[in-house]
């Protein structure tokens, strides 16, 4: 049941006034309910589930399912503390095999969620995980093989948080409750039936923006500091963040304190910032000055997508739609760069780098508050990249009789090949060009984080927002394990391989946009 055009337009992520819709915060149970799984093992299910998307419309979507003591939890936000084991035994209710993946996690190849690990529909499947990792925003989604895009589309993906001194410290100077005032802002987009059903359609950007399963969200504030954990959780849009006043232009300022891999070394003040699928940015808001009644709203900027894979020669079949995913940017691109807010935009029309509206703030409350922001948030370890080899990487396309194929080193996806092979304790650069005719690619590892060293060929819509003589953006001062790279960029990341796991280690490293991994992925075995 397609939605009708008048359902659409109350969802309409273009006009402010559609949003209505309180945020949905994680709780202690329910959608995104907090678990702390620091001390006791956890049991999870995958299985299809009931949830309100629409206002007063309950959905069926795929979901993660847990119980304790008494309380329900669909996908779970795991909360742990670095030092502890954290331990899930995970049943898998789908009627396909699925596996679950700990995005930026430090762990053994095993608990990785990897294709070679897949968990059949009615088996569990026991993931045990040392938290070694630095207090951060992780998250966890399917990863099997062929099927991640429509299973982590469909539901299936939540937050892990870890929690570190270095966390509790921030949390104390700022006086921040997870759920009230640090709050996860988990971002995807979605198609949308006239019930609420999230309809998967591959070749389509899709069209209701979504956050924390709430369209057209709006969140009451008191005038204080907030903490906001924004994860990109699309399949493939990137957003182009950044906050205003409703009714003005000027953007205001905001704080980056972190990045995918944790607290960077002190505060670094912005207006905006990219964020690619699977990317996560930690922001502070200062609203302090603010006075009751003012209004706030985070948006997406427009921005140029630069899908220049479509100079290349159409080939033919074009049937693969895997690789289809970004067709109706040809609209775009004949259309002009840019929706601006007062155009109409309908259904089929919200492209990649489209503007709209994603949260408004309204400030309801006076606060006398006294938190201050610390001028050292962490320490970031020295990087010392001398004697590092270099691994020259390219991401390219090519058309052929199955249509577009994306690679990587003039390669698609296989198995049972592993063109990377790393020794273990290894230090290396991988220096990942992106071919000018291409798009925008997010490229993202398994098992470890890295630092990134330096960006060569950033597009001049980017370039303003370089911070050091390296070309690197705000972003790029912390540890990372997804990085988005711009047709003709060159990014420079730095890389340890150093582990405690036993054995050989495979994993992966592969495009985020969920609908190139099957092809642009290659297995990476740690020796």
């Amino acid at each position: 049941m397609e939605m009708t055009s008048a359902t659409y337009a109350s969802l309409d992520p273009t006009n402010l006034d559609n949003f209505k819709n309180p945020l949905h915060l994680p709780g202690d149970d329910g959608l995104m309910g907090v678990l702390d799984a620091s001390d006791a093992p956890v049991r999870f299910t995958a299985q299809k589930e009931s949830v309100e998307i629409l206002p007063g419309k309950r959905a069926h979507l795929l979901a993660y399912h847990a119980e304790r003591h008494g309380k329900t939890y669909v996908n779970p936000t795991f909360k742990v503390r670095k030092g502890k084991e954290f331990s899930a035994e995970f049943a898998n209710n789908l009627d396909e095999e699925t596996t679950v993946h700990w995005h930026g996690l430090h762990v053994d190849w095993r608990m990785d969620g990897h294709p070679f690990q897949p968990v059949p529909s009615g088996a569990t499947y026991r993931y045990s995980l040392p938290v070694q990792d630095r207090g951060s925003t992780y998250w966890y989604h399917p990863h099997p093989h062929g099927r991640t895009a429509i299973q982590t589309y469909s539901g299936l993906s939540g937050l892990y948080l870890v929690e570190d001194e270095d966390e509790r410290k921030l949390t104390e100077a700022l006086d921040l409750r997870f759920g009230e005032t640090d709050i996860p802002l988990l971002i995807q987009d979605k198609v949308l039936d006239e019930s609420g059903n999230v309809v998967y359609v591959p070749g389509v950007m899709q069209k209701v923006i979504l956050i924390n399963l709430t369209p057209s969200p709006y969140l009451e504030v008191s005038t204080r500091i907030y903490r906001f954990r924004v994860l990109n959780g699309s399949n493939a849009r990137t957003y182009r963040l950044a906050f205003t006043m409703v009714g003005e232009d000027e953007l205001l300022p905001f704080q980056i304190i972190g990045t995918d891999g944790g607290l960077l070394e002190r505060p670094q003040e912005v207006s905006e910032v990219f964020l690619s699928p699977a990317e996560r940015v930690d922001v502070l808001l200062d609203l302090t000055n603010f006075e009751v009644g003012e209004e706030i709203v985070l948006r997406s900027l427009p921005f140029d997508p630069m899908h220049h894979e479509h100079e290349m020669k159409m080939g033919g079949g074009m049937d693969h739609m895997e690789h289809m995913n970004h067709m109706d940017h040809m609209e775009h691109m004949q259309t002009g760069r840019h929706h601006h807010m007062d155009h109409h935009v309908s259904p089929t029309q919200l492209s990649d780098g489209s503007a709209f509206y994603l949260l408004k703030l309204v400030a309801t409350g006076k606060t006398d508050y006294s938190g201050s922001v610390p001028e050292t948030l962490s320490r970031m370890p020295q990087l010392h990249s001398g004697g590092a080899t270099t691994r020259p990487i390219t991401v390219s396309m090519t058309t052929d009789d199955r249509g577009m194929q994306w690679l990587i080193n003039g390669k698609t996806h296989e198995m049972d090949e592993f063109p990377f092979v790393v020794q273990r304790g290894a230090k290396e650069i991988w220096e990942i060009h992106n071919d000018e005719k291409s798009m925008p690619h997010p490229m993202h590892i398994h098992g470890f984080q890295f630092r990134v060293l330096e960006r060569i060929g950033t597009p001049e819509q980017v370039a303003h927002l370089v911070v050091d003589d390296k070309g690197r953006l705000v972003p790029d001062l912390g540890f990372k394990d997804t990085v988005l790279v711009w047709p003709g960029e060159t990014v420079k990341w730095f890389i340890d391989f150093s582990h405690g796991f036993e054995g050989e280690q495979l994993y992966m490293f592969h495009c985020h946009i969920l609908e190139h991994e099957t092809a642009m992925m290659v297995n990476l075995k740690v020796v």
